[in-house]
């Protein structure tokens, strides 16, 4: 089972910066594309950003769109999510997650290994 360890969470005033890290381990993520997903408490789980295994195809959410760059490093075995111009509605939960040889999604429910997540708020 694909293990995924999510770093770079925490405590930003709005307009700052934070980087994201997902680090895979036990198998390479060369074969995953990969989501990163937020909840925020008493909301839903939504996708944010999603990546092909490959690289070539990234998806956004049209809150994040302009802001929010997913990226990812084969050597590294890990993928990043580099977020921008925060707000604070941005708070939550981030999260990513595996997906075999898929395309990439924005739906939680078609990834299949997940990370336990790390906590960004953004507050000033």
């Amino acid at each position: 089972q694909l293990q995924l360890v999510e770093s770079g969470g925490g405590l930003v005033q709005p307009g700052g910066s934070l980087r994201l890290s997902c680090a895979a381990s036990r198998f390479t993520l060369d074969y995953y594309a990969v989501g990163w997903f937020r909840q925020a408490p008493g909301k839903e789980r939504e996708g944010v950003a999603c990546i092909t295994s490959r690289g070539t195809s990234t998806k956004f959410a049209d809150s994040v769109k302009g802001r929010f760059i997913i990226s990812r490093d084969s050597a590294d075995n890990a993928v990043y999510l580099q977020m921008n111009n925060l707000k604070p509605e941005d708070t939550g939960v981030y999260s990513c997650a595996g997906q075999k040889d898929g395309l990439g999604s924005l739906f939680p429910t078609d990834y299949t290994s997940w990370g336990h997540g790390t906590q960004v708020t953004v507050s000033s």
